[in-house]
């Protein structure tokens, strides 16, 4: 399929070639042979297909694709070689100095038109109604070997053996047939289709690494199977990645989507809106409908694999749920009105000043989001700097990640992770701390278990056993089960033997690191409180466990950290980020491949929108509003003048709001009564506004308490650029136009002109010019760079015109690394006799954050609602059963919801989700938050347990104002 839309890169450079090369690339010395008469010059261990689609020869193909390794078994691609016996396999084939090869020589075209034969002689001939008419390899080869009839006949009287028909000439049952498995959401198996090529379940182990499908029998009785007997796509192991599906070259694999939708016709090549892994994506449409999302084999965080929600779970955008006209009402006890843009505008602007009017131009103030865009970010918080006159601006990836830019920031000089993702394949030990990657970055989780799987060594600290811990062909060498709240002291611990048993590098540290501010943090690790028999009370964590996993750390080879929110969301949060720098600069694991300091970012774009100035006390790239400076270049580029002093977090905003000073919001793209902690409190405080502005694809939870409704456009609809965890900024395309009528970037400059902006962007590349001309880690990104490269890796300027795949390489951006103590303290939130159990939260693989987009989509199937995981001890002494409502409370509130009992969590731990608005489990958490940054402590709320009856009261009249608060005035009233 030709592409619409595709990146425009350099003649030659690999990336502008979307051939299927048959074999994945190699990398060796020159090899030059000989192929049809034509000379071709390829890596040593390149195969001889792969050589030949490199000369522009196409060899005939059904087992092999330039995503898994050579198989070697559908018999299509073989070729002559002189000096050689037979014809071999041209996919398994290396290619060899000097090497003549023929692919056309009257021997293979006669081998390959009967092995074409025998294929077809066992499968439908229904192309004309088939799903994959037209996007089918076998219908393909079958024209490219010369195939016009098939010989194989059914006996006089009698019938031939095969897979595809039900029943025999004679009507009986075909022993041989089974019928279609329909039973997972977004993909049909059919066996009577399939050539049993093994591209799915190469696919599955290769590239996903899970496992689920295997070939089953032998000789004409094999086929593909989904788990065990009696198990289908649905209930086995399979996690809908798609890459089964990717690799079929038949319809036995087919997305519903295209069944239903037909082929599609054209592509656009953009970036998916889930986690911050960033994948690309080929999203394919038939006019302006979307059919189907695919891997874009060059995606340079994706490298042509996904997971069940960037793959399929898009339909939320055409669901409907979704709000497309502006909504405004006096009141929020009000039902809402549907108006025009110009009144939504219009009434929106008059509020926002009335209020400072009459509060004071502090008085107001926004919320970006991190899953918009960045160029949508940038002009958010240019929103309240230039137009409000105030620095009142807060994002969601302070909730989340606020903690990685101070720490990285204070012992790096610099607030984001140092790696791309193809580091962890050059890594030799891997620790995994607070993160469950599987679950929340599925696609860099993939790149990990096959690392993993040719013998890198893995270290988990997590309190629960992630699946990590042990899963098909991958375990763990330590798991550190951790108490929650403890993560400073188990990194302290570690730091603790490195130091005292001399396995740090001591030739780093004295090039690469301030060595005085050193030798004062090892006389503080050396402490014998810090050693691991001290700790262990503390941390439950075995003491030789601990000792023998920081070896391996410091000793195993290139050591690479990657850590998530179960090391940020705590009240030590920025403490943890510090201690894990500590460990990487101890060691030497800083400035190359298959090492450093990795933030698993939650959020498509919570690194965008911290890069972005997000924050109230820093403009865009990191720097303090405070400094003159740095606000004399924003003041000259936006022709206003910037307040010093720094604005309002959000739980400030809500203080404030309770209190009666701060007044209105306009909330982008977030959720906060949902996402943020303490929901008795933000609701509080939304209520208390004169005016909350919610800007979003449907009628979330802050939209009970909003008087604007501006609906917002999907990733499908825009253009613009996002930034995922590794730095790499990479381009989003839009793909339709926006069914609300507006991208995001454009609905906010109609609030800022309605307040006397003046504003006149007229596409977001020209934003991306002025976030260049401010921001000098992204001097050099401009959307020509990103059209030719595809995408960069900030910071990227005149000094690193290429991007930054690896950061701190010949040293720190703060000049010398800085050691800090790590000193472990307390949280305020401790258990007793009342809670005596400690909750912690996280989130699952088929669903996203506050669940707004994964509840509108087929993914519900999986996790049709949140549930509390609890040990079977814990259970058994509260007289807990599987699937009971169980009623869980902390000190701020109380939910119900059904409990699982499992030993993933240990004694006195349980677990869950956040991802459904019917559970608010965000009720139960506190308002303790890390000492630096405010960060909201999730991963440790002590509770109690007990039997319920169902939905508290607190739930029920949730849900009643809830439902009052969305109800929508006929379009005739």
């Amino acid at each position: 399929m030709k592409d619409f839309v595709i990146p425009a890169y350099p003649p030659g450079d690999a990336r502008d070639d979307a051939r299927d090369m048959g074999t994945p690339a190699k990398a060796g010395a020159p090899v030059t042979l000989s192929i049809d008469g034509f000379e071709v010059t390829v890596p040593e261990g390149t195969s001889v297909m792969r050589a030949a689609v490199e000369a522009g020869i196409a060899v005939p193909k059904l087992c092999a694709t330039d995503s898994l390794e050579a198989f070697g078994s559908c018999r299509l691609c073989v070729v002559e070689i002189e000096g050689r016996r037979g014809t071999p396999a041209s996919c398994t084939t290396p290619v060899a100095p000097g090497m003549v090869v023929r692919t056309q020589s009257p021997k293979v075209k006669k081998i390959r038109r009967g092995v074409m034969e025998l294929y077809i002689s066992d499968h439908p001939l229904d192309c004309l109604t088939c799903a994959a008419n037209g996007d089918c390899e076998l219908q393909d080869m079958a024209g490219a070997v010369g195939l016009r009839d098939v010989r194989y006949a059914a006996p006089e009287g009698g019938s031939l053996a095969n897979h595809f028909a039900a029943r025999n000439t004679s009507g009986e049952a075909n022993p041989e047939w089974i019928a279609k498995d329909d039973s997972n959401p977004y993909f049909t198996y059919d066996p009577a289709k399939c050539i049993v090529c093994n591209r799915c379940v190469r696919a599955c182990e290769e590239v996903q690494g899970t496992f689920a499908l295997t070939i089953e029998g032998r000789g004409f009785e094999s086929r593909v199977s989904a788990g065990g007997a009696g198990d289908d796509f649905l209930s086995s192991d399979c996690v809908s990645c798609g890459a089964c599906v990717q690799a079929c070259p038949t319809a036995t694999l087919q997305e519903k989507s295209v069944i239903a939708l037909g082929t599609p016709t054209r592509s656009v090549i953009t970036t998916c809106a889930y986690c911050g892994v960033g994948c690309s994506f080929r999203a394919e449409l038939n006019g302006d409908e979307l059919v189907r999302m695919v891997p874009w084999k060059h995606g340079g965080a994706n490298r042509g694999h996904s997971c069940v929600k960037g793959r399929f779970a898009w339909g939320y955008a055409t669901h409907a749920d979704r709000i497309l006209n502006p909504m405004i009402r006096e009141r929020i006890e009000d039902p809402w009105r549907e108006v025009s843009w110009e009144e939504a505008i219009a009434f929106a602007a008059g509020r926002l000043r009335a209020i400072q009017e009459r509060h004071g131009r502090k008085s107001v103030g926004v919320i970006t989001s991190s899953r918009c865009t960045n160029e949508e970010t940038y002009l958010v918080q240019k929103l309240t700097r230039a137009v409000f006159g105030n620095n009142n601006t807060d994002t969601c990836a302070r909730v989340c990640h606020s903690p990685t830019g101070y720490g990285l920031g204070q012992t790096f000089g610099t607030s984001a992770g140092t790696q791309d993702f193809d580091s962890v394949m050059q890594a030799d030990v891997v620790v995994v701390i607070g993160a469950n990657p599987t679950d929340g970055h599925p696609v860099f989780a993939s790149r990990l278990k096959k690392r993993l799987r040719e013998g890198a060594k893995l270290i988990v600290i997590d309190p629960r056993r992630i699946d990590l811990v042990k899963s098909p062909h991958v375990a763990a060498a330590h798991h550190l089960a951790l108490r929650p709240g403890t993560n400073v002291a188990v990194v302290t611990a570690m730091a603790h033997v490195i130091v005292t048993e001399g396995l740090m590098d001591e030739a780093f540290i004295r090039e690469r690191c301030d060595w005085d501010e050193f030798l004062e943090y090892a006389e503080f690790v050396s402490d014998l409180r810090h050693a691991p028999e001290m700790t262990e009370m503390l941390t439950g964590v075995p003491a030789e466990e601990l000792r023998a996993a920081a070896r391996l750390y410091a000793k195993g080879g290139n050591g690479a950290i990657y850590y998530g929110l179960g090391v940020t969301e705590h009240s030590q949060g920025s403490t943890t980020v510090m201690g894990i720098a500590n460990l990487a600069m101890l060691t030497g694991n800083i400035g190359r491949e298959g090492v450093g300091v990795n933030p698993l970012r939650g959020q498509n774009n919570v690194q965008g929108s911290c890069d972005m100035g997000s924050f109230p006390h820093e403009l865009p790239g990191y720097r303090h509003v405070k400094n003159a400076d740095v606000r004399a270049i924003f003041e000259a580029a936006w022709g206003v003048e910037i307040d010093p002093e720094p604005g309002l977090r959000i739980p400030n905003m809500l203080d404030a709001a309770v209190s009666g000073t701060f007044r209105g919001l306009y909330c982008q793209g977030e959720d906060i009564l949902q996402s943020d902690p303490d929901t008795k409190h933000v609701a509080a405080g939304l209520a208390a506004m004169d005016c909350v502005i919610v800007h979003d694809l449907f009628l979330n939870e802050t939209a009970n308490y909003a008087h604007v409704f501006l609906p917002g456009s999907t990733f499908l609809e825009k253009d613009g650029t996002f930034t995922n965890a590794e730095r790499r900024i990479n381009r989003v395309r839009r793909v339709m136009a926006p069914r609300n009528g507006y991208a995001d970037w454009e609905i906010t400059q109609l609030l800022a002109n309605a307040m006397g902006a003046g504003w006149h962007y007229t596409h977001p590349s020209q934003i991306m010019e002025e976030i260049a001309a401010t921001t000098p880690s992204f001097a050099g990104v401009t959307y020509e760079l990103l059209e030719t490269r595809g995408s960069v890796q900030w910071p990227c300027n005149e000094a690193k015109p290429d991007g930054s795949p690896i950061m701190h390489v010949d040293g720190f951006v703060r000049g010398k690394g800085r050691f800090i103590v790590t000193e472990y303290v307390a949280t305020d939130e401790r258990t007793g006799p009342r809670f005596p159990l400690l909750l912690t939260t996280g989130r699952i693989l088929s669903q996203y954050n506050v669940g707004a987009q994964t509840r509108r989509t087929e993914n519900t199937v999986w996790h049709k609602e949140d549930v509390l995981e609890i040990h079977p001890h814990d259970a058994e002494v509260r007289g807990v059963k599987e699937g009971d409502w169980v009623r869980l409370a902390s000190r701020s509130g109380e939910t119900s919801l059904r409990a699982v009992l499992t030993d993933r969590v240990s004694p006195g731990v349980v677990y869950t989700t956040f991802h459904h608005p019917g559970t608010q489990a965000n009720v139960i958490t506190t308002d303790y938050s890390d000492w630096a940054t405010n960060c909201p402590e999730y991963k440790v709320t002590a509770v109690q347990v007990s039997l319920s009856n169902g939905p508290t009261e607190w739930q029920r009249s949730y849900e009643a104002q809830a439902e009052r608060a969305r109800r929508v005035l006929p379009a005739a009233e």
